[in-house]
Formats: C-alpha cells, structure tokens, sequence
C-alpha cells in the first residue's frame, strides 16, 4: 500500500547496504575469531562487486527503469520477485548473490609461518571500514523515515 512512498527515497538502497554490511560484518568477525587456527584462509564478501551492482541499481531506479534483466516480465511478476523476494529469474543479480563468503587469495608478498593469510591488523580496518559503512546507512534512513514521518504529521 504505501511501498510507492519508500521507493521514492533513498530507503531500498540504503536497505541493500545495510543488509549487505551486515552479513560483510558476520564474515570478518569469523575471520578474527580464526586468526589464531593454522591453515585458515580468510573470507570477505565480494565488495567490489556489490558496488558495481549498486552503481547500476541507483542509475536504473534514477531512471524509473526496472533492475537489470527483468524487461520481458509483468508488472505483477516484477513486484512480486522485489518485495516477497520469491523466484528466480535468470539475468537478475540479487542481494542474495553479494553475500555468499568467498575466500580471499593470499597476497604472493605475505606468507605468515603457519600458512594462513589472516592479518590481525587487516581484518580490524576491514571491519571498521564496514561499521563506519553500516552506521552512515543507517543515520541516511533513519533522517529518511523522520523525513517521511515529518510530511505524514505535517509539522515543520
């Protein structure tokens, strides 16, 4: 009923990143919590694809076009697979694809002496970059809802 008014905000954008900052935050977590065990390889989400696919998400919705891949369907299929979240629909990349852990290639320069290439040091930026990431989402939807709040009771 009212998802016209949250798709005209920045709120499902700013949805995508938190969702994806969130599972990115389980991942490293997991890395710090295996520095320690001999032959771990560490894990990260894909963030350069994630971005790249969030460039083209923000240029098609600035351009009222559909995501990528769905022009052959209805409007009816189109809303369902957006907001239930259901089906698969070939040629569509969804949140879901960014936020499988891949493991990370060992740099050919580090070589730690018990065969994993886990920095303690790397991982902590990784994870504050990503925290600092997910709080600036969440304070842009957070003044987006007040926003929205604000013009439904309209006070000034």
């Amino acid at each position: 009923m009212f998802a016209h008014l949250f798709h005209a905000t920045t709120i499902p954008t700013l949805e995508q990143v938190v969702r994806f900052t969130q599972a990115r935050h389980h991942v490293l977590a997991g890395n710090l919590a295996n520095i320690d065990t001999p032959g771990y390889q560490v894990r990260d989400l894909p963030v350069e694809e994630f971005q790249s696919y969030l460039r083209e998400f923000i240029a098609r919705r600035q351009k009222g076009l559909p995501p990528a891949g769905s022009e052959g369907l209805s409007p009816g299929d189109l809303a369902y697979l957006q907001h239930a979240g259901g089906g698969f629909v070939p040629g569509i990349k969804r949140l879901e694809h960014f936020l499988r852990a891949q493991t990370v290639e060992p740099s050919p320069t580090v070589l730690f002496h018990d065969w994993t290439n886990c920095s303690l040091e790397h991982q902590v930026t990784e994870m504050v970059k990503n925290h600092l990431l997910h709080n600036t989402a969440l304070a842009i939807m957070a003044s987006q809802f007040r926003q929205l709040q604000t013009a439904i009771a309209e006070h000034l």
